[in-house]
């Protein structure tokens, strides 16, 4: 006698337990959640995200402005860097403005660059040395990476959910068991309760 054990759960069946019914329903729940909420939940928050960036970097791009300047100060000998990347350090330019003539300040300018290079820095609407804007890749990496912990942040939460009812379920199922076995044990064992 072959018994097909695929969806044992759904059908009518003497030992399957409500547990066994809700466990089931759960199960199709979390793959329904996994496979449409999950995604969905990521594209929102980085749809989110991607407009939220490009706000930022548009609110940046207008407070600052670039300005090519000459490197006239002593640039250090070595180069600063953190995790083996080389960033921006600050050292004395020169450039020409219209009107007002010649200015020099200390400001940020990339790794890299020696006495009388011409480089490009940029300052903020106070005239403060500053980062330059970021770009669209950068736009694009913040709007992937909050997508992307949205996705899995809302794959987990299913997760632990599926476990909590799993658990919960498999403790009704074996207190059920245990109380249809204490009805069936005397007739099996030919003791009286």
């Amino acid at each position: 006698m072959r018994t097909r054990l695929r969806g044992w759960r759904w059908r009518r069946n003497p030992l399957r337990r409500r547990s066994d019914a809700v466990e089931a329903w759960t199960m199709l729940v979390v793959v329904v959640l996994l496979l449409v909420a999950a995604p969905l939940a990521g594209a929102v928050a980085g749809w989110w995200a991607h407009d939220e960036a490009r706000a930022v970097v548009a609110t940046e791009r207008a407070e600052r402005h670039r300005v090519r300047a000459e490197v006239v100060g002593r640039t250090p000998d070595t180069l600063p860097s953190v995790g083996g990347r080389e960033h921006s350090y600050r050292v004395k330019v020169r450039w020409t403005e219209a009107g007002t003539g010649v200015r020099t300040v200390t400001a940020r300018v990339p790794a890299g660059s020696h006495h009388g290079d011409v480089v490009d820095v940029w300052f903020d609407s106070r005239g403060r040395s500053v980062a330059p804007p970021p770009g669209e890749s950068a736009v694009w990496q913040h709007t992937l990476a909050m997508a992307a912990c949205a996705t899995g942040g809302a794959v987990a939460v299913v997760l632990v959910g599926q476990s909590l009812v799993r658990t919960t379920a498999t403790r009704h199922r074996m207190a059920e068991w245990e109380r249809d076995w204490a009805l069936t044990e005397p007739q099996w064992t030919r003791r009286r309760a």
